[in-house]
């Protein structure tokens, strides 16, 4: 095997040394991409992700939200809107009602929990 790369001595990472660097397999990265719009590698002329050193903090970030803070893909996807970081595309009609649903249940279940 060659030598494992090492975040930040590179500008541009394909696909498959990013999942060396973050230990997840390529496909797990493929459907990140697909469920968090702010996580956009950029597509070199061959059609191969390129991801840059903010891509792979992103990544890492996720997968620490998920993988040890046990959050949702839905409560990561909002904590990335709060910051900012998300892209701003508006949401559509179904979505803003689901996503204002999951808001008004988590208030419900806050409120029920300081009930007596």
């Amino acid at each position: 095997m060659g030598i494992e790369p090492r975040l930040g001595s590179k500008v541009f990472y394909k696909i498959g040394e990013v999942s060396q660097l973050t230990k997840l397999p390529a496909y797990v990265l493929r459907f990140w991409e697909s469920e968090f719009s702010f996580l956009n590698p950029k597509k070199s002329r061959g059609n191969q992700r390129l991801y840059i050193q903010r891509d792979i903090e992103t990544v890492l970030e996720i997968k620490r939200m998920l993988y040890e803070e046990g959050h949702t893909l839905e409560g990561v996807k909002r904590y990335w809107l709060r910051r900012g970081r998300a892209a701003s595309k508006p949401l559509r009609p179904k979505e803003m009602a689901k996503k204002l649903r999951g808001d008004l249940q988590a208030i419900l279940k806050i409120i029920e929990s300081h009930s007596y």
